[in-house]
């Protein structure tokens, strides 16, 4: 055996042990998003507006050791808490359950006053009338609702505690004990000195917990703070007061809290849809290439292999960036997937001409290899560019699905290129391999495409001019609340409940401006839909109306309309600096810009018949349906440039030849590998859509409608155009 081949097969073997270490145990290596196992993702903005400029960097920089030493305390197992841009701080709290607690905790400004309250009857009496004195702040006491007129400046602040516990009264109540440090003692006991038979109020983020009367002086520096506290509430307020008060108000820009069964149903699905999807193309390559099937087959498996060893490397490589599987990152790894099916289609169809041609084995698979690696180069290369710029300008789903989509890609060109043909002289080199038989099911065609190129032109411009219509007809109806804002709250039942009677419990509590919606796949399931933030209220009055219906909060994504523009701002800049770079590249491979033009009008056609088809189809257009248009965007990219590869390939072979007849001849010799390609990436998806859950429903349609249309506008559309824009052919 020749020795290249020998320690090319070593190389590769010890890469394979080496990605394969750190892919395994997966659940050590590689850590799922909070959207696959359940928990919550906070975006918190640091309210800075009433700080001085210098002070709000300081600021956001103590908020987040503030809630840092909150989280731990709270007892959270591996949290996520880092700062994002100037005055945002990012939280991600795996297995947490108990939503409103964790709420609470997080964003509680936890600043303490004690003040006194007037004795002045008559002041209160006007006060309530509406004429608040100078001076004084009319609150009411949490406890019985009593109104109380108090000083406005503080006697006493939480900085001067030095800690905060719980303990049980004589009626076994839970109250929260304060010890002040050296210089707050000193101070409480001259307070309660000055002020014995007054009230002094305990009041926190401008709520009066308690206000007891100072019956002596209380020389020791320990108060307690009493109310209707259950010991959680106690516990976590003890937390709060411990460990100090924000150093400014936080507010929730996005919320999304993912309940355990909804991520472990998710994985379920997932994991069903995924081993569907790829037995399906293991079982097609092979029965249609045969022996070239099982080895591309055994390509597939290993480039699975490498992208799950290559997220696991990557922390070790990158400290910065995180090794999380996210919804948005198993779309990147089903596009780099789907290339890779593509690679070896394209090298299998190419040594399938080589035989026809009547060459040698040996020599046509070398061919094989040679004619179809420039194509393969450019459209991963081209993939691999926007996937860059996805990284360097998008949001945090976004840039998962960007560092999956690079991992994939680089094992793609590795598998494809240097690991079957390993294989393939490997079994050469042993005399194992002597016919490489593979059905055709595809024959070089003579259609002529380009003739009827104005009518399906038109046919384009009305799909997508009918979903343009049908958008902005749908208004904010449109949109998810990733990009207009709101609240979502599904939730899972036992059995089915009739939508009207949801209807009702809803407009009894008079929330107008609520949507319903109940799942065809499963009638249990529902999901509300509000402006604001209901779900206490609407969850409290569910159990109410249905005590035995077992009800189970699966979801709840909360999205400010800040956070939501910002959100539908960064996803548009990524998409645009995308077609940026896939313009920039192919204009420099195939030295003409209309080359690139004609591309990149082709995959916005692609977008704009998918997002016609969520519209028509009353679908909402949210994050995952962004991260399905750039799936569709390097795919669709992937068919052009192969068209165009061969466009310049026979050019060459063909000189004298009209380009009229040049892209006809370049579409009919890739139909086969172009429709072959589509057909196999499409049993995955289809997959996703039938048996991945209706969170990933969504996704999956929107990309069977572009992976389709990619067919479509390749033939229609790019290569028509080239022909309109370029007088003569590259060379």
């Amino acid at each position: 055996m020749n020795r290249k081949i020998i320690y090319r097969l070593i190389f590769i073997l010890g890469l394979v042990g080496f990605f394969a270490y750190y892919a395994f145990p997966l659940d050590k290596r590689i850590n799922l998003g909070l959207d696959l196992k359940g928990g919550m993702h906070l975006l918190l903005k640091v309210d800075t507006a009433d700080l001085p400029p210098e002070e709000r960097i300081d600021a956001c920089d103590r908020a987040l050791e503030v809630i840092r030493n909150r989280i731990d305390a709270f007892g959270v197992r591996e949290p996520t808490i880092q700062r994002q841009g100037e005055d945002e701080i990012v939280v991600q709290l795996p297995g947490i359950t108990d939503r409103q607690r964790a709420i609470e905790l997080i964003g509680k400004t936890a600043l303490l006053e004690f003040k006194l309250v007037s004795p002045d009857v008559a002041a209160l009496q006007q006060a309530l009338a509406g004429e608040v004195p100078a001076g004084y702040e009319l609150l009411r006491a949490d406890e019985d609702d009593e109104p109380l007129l108090i000083n406005e400046d503080s006697a006493l602040t939480g900085g001067a505690l030095s800690n905060a516990y719980v303990r049980f009264d004589q009626l076994s109540k839970p109250i929260v004990a304060l010890e002040f440090n050296s210089d707050g003692a000193r101070e409480f006991a001259e307070i309660t000195t000055d002020n014995v038979g007054k009230r002094l109020a305990i009041v926190l983020d401008g709520k009066v917990q308690s206000a007891p009367r100072i019956r002596e002086a209380i020389p020791s520096g320990e108060a307690v703070i009493s109310g209707r506290f259950s010991p959680e509430q106690a516990q976590d307020l003890a937390i709060v007061l411990r460990i100090g008060a924000l150093p400014a108000p936080m507010h929730i820009e996005e919320e999304r809290t993912i309940g355990p069964l909804l991520g472990q149903d998710s994985i379920n699905k997932g994991i069903k849809a995924t081993l569907i999807g790829a037995g399906l193309v293991l079982v097609f390559m092979l029965i249609y290439y045969i022996i070239a099937g099982m080895i591309a087959d055994i390509a597939l498996m290993l480039n699975l292999l490498l992208i799950l060893g290559g997220l696991g490397i990557l922390p070790v490589l990158f400290p910065g960036i995180s090794a999380t599987l996210t919804l948005p990152g198993i779309a990147g790894i089903a596009l780099a997937l789907g290339m890779a099916v593509d690679a070896n289609v394209l090298i299998n169809e190419r040594i399938k001409e080589e035989l026809s041609a009547g060459k040698h084995l040996r020599t046509a698979i070398s061919n094989g290899y040679s004619k179809a690696f420039s194509a393969i180069l450019d459209s991963n290369l081209t993939t691999l560019i926007a996937a860059f710029l996805l990284f360097q300008f998008g949001t945090g789903p976004i840039r998962g699905f960007a560092v999956t989509l690079t991992i994939g890609l680089a094992a793609s060109l590795f598998t494809a290129i240097v690991v079957t043909r390993l294989i393939f002289e490997l079994l050469l080199s042993l005399k194992i391999l002597k016919i490489l038989p593979m059905i055709r099911l595809f024959r070089v065609t003579k259609i002529d495409f380009i003739r009827r190129r104005r009518f399906f032109y038109l046919v384009s411009l009305v799909i997508i001019g009918i979903g343009i219509f049908t958008y902005f007809k749908r208004g904010s109806e449109a949109h998810g609340i990733d990009f207009v804002g709101g609240q979502l709250q599904e939730y899972s039942f036992k059995t089915a409940v009739p939508v009207d009677s949801l209807r009702r419990l809803l407009d009894e509590l008079q929330i107008e401006d609520a949507s319903i919606q109940q799942f065809r796949e499963d009638p249990r399931v529902v999901l509300i839909r509000t402006k604001r933030d209901r779900t206490e209220l609407i969850t409290d009055r569910l159990n109410e109306r249905f005590p035995d219906q077992d009800i189970e909060i699966l979801r709840i994504e909360r999205v400010g309309p800040v956070a939501g523009r910002h959100l539908k701002h960064k996803a548009i800049k990524a998409l645009i600096w995308s077609l940026i770079g896939i313009l920039a590249y192919v204009s420099f491979r195939f030295k003409h810009f209309n080359f690139a033009m004609a591309g990149v009008i082709a995959l916005l056609h692609d977008v704009g018949i998918a997002l016609a088809f969520l519209m028509i189809t009353g679908r909402q257009l949210d994050l995952l349906s962004i991260t399905a248009f750039l799936t569709i965007a390097g795919y669709s990219i992937n068919d052009t440039i192969v068209i165009y590869d061969r466009v310049r390939e026979n050019s060459h072979l063909y000189r004298k030849l009209k380009l009229y007849d040049l892209i006809n001849l370049s579409v009919n010799q890739t139909l086969g590998r172009t429709v072959l390609t589509t057909v196999v990436t499409l049993l995955v998806v289809i997959s996703i859509f039938l048996f991945g859950g209706e969170v990933l429903s969504n996704f999956a349609f929107t990309l069977i409608v572009g992976f389709i249309s990619g067919i479509y506008s390749t033939i229609y559309i790019a290569s028509p155009l080239v022909l309109a824009w370029t007088r003569r052919p590259a060379k």
